[in-house]
């Protein structure tokens, strides 16, 4: 798994973030899924640290609304309502479709190499049968397109929108091969339009590409 340099985090500058850092990273990639109860002592030990940065490591997720506390239940970690689900995708699409429409806008030589990097990629991934990879793939190049769009806000949002609400691995369309050559397709059509200056046909593509992924995911959570 490849991350880009604003994903990547620092040294932790304390036992806490370290804790903070493992569970977002955990929750980010659906290792714990929605509704898994969070015991602090487990935690701990195997973290190897004490249960005073665990707690306080949970209080920041919490205020992150990835984790709630419930009477006589402790902290668990929050799973979507249908209502939340449609919601998260829809602020997804909008924050990602402004970014590719900025891309499309300022976007760098450089910059388009980097973003047909990834794609390429994605494409050597598919080829190669190996599906479970695209997913973080797919990740990295929409993050990469929102960063270029809006460096000084519009990035750092889309993180944490991601963040607030990871998808459970099984859920992902790049696991299916059909789905997954129907959307390199649409990668392909939107950084084309990224490259060409086209910023109304990029939002379009993008936007259309995360809504589908929210009716994908509503259907497979329904399925379940």
């Amino acid at each position: 798994m490849r991350a880009t340099p604003a994903d990547r985090p620092g040294p932790p500058r304390s036992k806490a973030d370290y804790v903070y850092l493992s569970l977002l990273d955990d929750l980010r990639n659906a290792r714990i899924p929605g509704g898994t109860p969070l015991r602090a002592t487990e935690i701990a030990e195997r973290l190897g640290v004490s249960i005073t940065p665990v707690r306080e490591a949970l209080r920041r997720l919490e205020n992150d609304r990835l984790i709630r506390y419930e009477q006589h239940h402790g902290a668990t970690v929050v799973d979507l309502s249908p209502s939340a689900l449609l919601e998260y995708y829809e602020v997804r699409a909008a924050v990602e479709g402004l970014g590719a429409r900025l891309a499309a806008e300022r976007i760098t030589d450089a910059q388009k190499a980097m973003l047909r990097g990834i794609h390429s990629r994605m494409l050597e991934e598919a080829a190669a049968g190996r599906y479970e990879l695209l997913g973080e793939l797919s990740r990295e190049l929409h993050l990469a397109i929102t960063d270029i769009g809006g460096p000084s806000f519009l990035g750092a949002h889309a993180r944490a929108v991601r963040n607030s609400f990871p998808v459970p691995a099984a859920a992902s369309f790049w696991l299916s091969p059909e789905q997954a050559r129907d959307h390199l397709a649409v990668h392909e059509r939107m950084l084309a339009a990224i490259e060409a200056g086209d910023s109304e046909a990029a939002e379009q593509l993008m936007v259309s590409h995360v809504r589908f992924a929210g009716r994908y995911r509503s259907e497979s959570a329904a399925g379940s």
